[in-house]
């Protein structure tokens, strides 16, 4: 690691060269940072995750592989994950997924996931608590310039999911996972409004009953 010359203000997006970016994501000041740039404007995140961004952020990547592994769909699950185009774009979602014929696309080893030689992933999700106006916003056109198929944003403050399909560089509103077929996001958001009442091991065999159903 190496000590930043150049200090950046947090949680918000600033114009910066990619130099500038990679300096201030290599450095000491930001080692446990979220980072992302895009447009030539980076971002960087250091607020507390807390006990209620790290439930919901548990509990969704729980069900999505009890799902996908129910309707036997082949899936790899990343968790804050690097995702990279040289010079241009980089973000590192909360979570994020291969499905099916792109499961096996990212070798073992790998570190930063170089979307130059690798496709991107067909899902991501970030979990919004302090966050939610701008993963509606400038993320989303970030996840749109990466061209990743589908992205969830998990509202941890109203318990909702706010889920997009992306294609031709633009997203639109779906109520129902495009890539993961019949997954509906009102059971989701059911499941996520029954850990406000219960521990997750009893959400979790109430999430398997409904996708046995």
């Amino acid at each position: 690691m190496i000590k930043l010359q150049t200090k950046f203000p947090t949680d918000t997006w600033v114009t910066a060269t990619w130099n500038d970016y990679v300096e201030a994501i290599e450095g000491l000041e930001y080692e446990k940072a979220k980072c992302y740039y895009n447009q030539g404007k980076l971002r960087i995140e250091m607020s507390p995750l807390g006990n209620d961004h790290s439930k919901d952020h548990s509990i969704i990547i729980y069900a999505v592989n009890l799902f996908a592994a129910l309707r036997q769909i082949d899936l790899n699950a990343h968790d804050n994950c690097t995702y990279r185009k040289t010079g241009l774009r980089d973000a590192q979602p909360d979570v994020s997924f291969y499905i099916g014929e792109n499961v096996d696309a990212i070798p073992w080893g790998t570190q930063k996931i170089n979307l130059d030689n690798y496709p991107p992933p067909n899902l991501v999700i970030e979990v919004a608590n302090t966050s939610l106006a701008d993963d509606k916003g400038e993320k989303r056109i970030l996840y749109e310039d990466l061209e990743v198929q589908e992205y969830w944003i998990l509202d941890v403050q109203n318990v909702r999911i706010i889920a997009f399909a992306i294609a031709n560089g633009g997203s639109r509103r779906i109520t129902e996972s495009q890539v993961l077929s019949g997954l509906e996001f009102s059971l989701l958001e059911e499941a996520l409004r029954r850990t406000r009442q219960t521990n997750h091991a009893k959400v979790g065999a109430w999430l398997l009953g409904q996708f046995q159903q």
